[in-house]
């Protein structure tokens, strides 16, 4: 075990970290997994081939000793389901990541993946999907500043040794996701709602997404953006009544967006006063209302040429 390359996973205790760096421990990766507060699961704490190591990404005097010795980092870490998101989001997304890239630069780490999303380019369809702009219009404050982050990344990598990605993923689901799994909560609780209008969405399975992760960490020849989503975008609306489908719950209410809206303003003002997470903001709002789909003939002749799950209807069952 944890031979070859070595990974850096910023964020290995959050949702989607802590899926990769058990995929990659699994396949024989030697992985550097960084937390702050949110200790990491025992398994992957006391898995050999694994090097546990706490830093801050809010003090960049923490980071040498975490990308030291480093061949890949890929970046997840950041702050999700707090109240008013355009208070620390400029600082959490943009901020924290230069001092990451800045400490990944000096120790000559020769890739760095950044896992972004196609909302970087503002509204997109299959007939008009992302194609990998830099310059897009983006909405809301969670993809205007990761956005920043990708400039950042192209910008900082520009004449040096270190090669830069930027994986924009569709929508993941499956068992486990932790969006997908507050929306089975709801479900049962009879509470989950949507908007009436259509909106497009391009999804991934988790088995896809982690495939094409570890393609863009390893593989060969790869550099520059990715849009990783499946062969068939959707809607919102469909998903979530396949969703309902497959656990058994009636499918999603319907309802005017100004109510959605207002029990996101209320799930923050709450967390803001309790000083708890807030499971719904209005920017989750204003981002989901974004339809979305990436140009993704890239992606599969460069890193992932057959998918596992190529359709929502042949992986609809790993929801369950």
């Amino acid at each position: 075990m944890g031979d070859g390359p070595t990974i850096l996973i910023t964020g290995a205790a959050g949702n989607l970290g802590s899926l990769l760096a058990r995929h990659l421990f699994a396949a024989g990766r030697s992985l550097r997994l960084m937390f702050h507060k949110r200790p990491l699961a025992e398994d992957l704490r006391s898995a050999p081939g694994v090097t546990p190591v706490q830093a801050d990404l809010a003090r960049p005097e923490t980071l040498p000793p975490a990308v030291r010795g480093v061949d890949v980092a890929v970046h997840f870490a950041g702050v999700l389901f707090a109240p008013r998101p355009e208070r620390f989001l400029p600082e959490t997304n943009t901020a924290w990541f230069r001092n990451l890239l800045e400490a990944a630069l000096d120790a000559g780490v020769r890739r760095v993946v950044l896992i972004s999303f196609p909302h970087v380019e503002g509204p997109t369809t299959p007939d008009r999907p992302a194609t990998g702009r830099l310059d897009g219009a983006a909405v809301s404050v969670h993809a205007r500043t990761r956005l920043e982050e990708e400039k950042l990344l192209f910008e900082r990598t520009r004449g040096t040794e270190t090669t830069p990605i930027s994986l924009r993923l569709g929508m993941v689901y499956g068992c486990g996701i932790l969006m997908v799994e507050a929306a089975r909560w709801l479900a049962r609780k009879r509470l989950l709602a949507v908007w009436k209008d259509p909106t497009w969405i391009h999804l991934v399975s988790t088995e896809d997404y982690l495939r094409a992760t570890e393609a863009a960490a390893l593989k060969e020849g790869v550099e520059g953006i990715y849009h990783v989503g499946d062969e068939k975008p959707t809607t919102l609306q469909h998903f979530l009544d396949e969703a309902c489908c497959v656990w058994g719950y009636p499918r999603p209410h319907r309802l005017p967006v100004r109510l959605i809206r207002a029990a996101a303003a209320l799930c923050e003002l709450y967390a803001f006063v309790f000083r708890t997470r807030s499971p719904l903001t209005r920017d989750f709002i204003t981002i989901g209302r974004v339809p979305y789909c990436g140009e993704t003939d890239r992606f599969r002749e460069e890193l992932l040429p057959t998918l596992t799950y190529p359709t929502l209807e042949a992986g609809r069952h790993t929801l369950r």
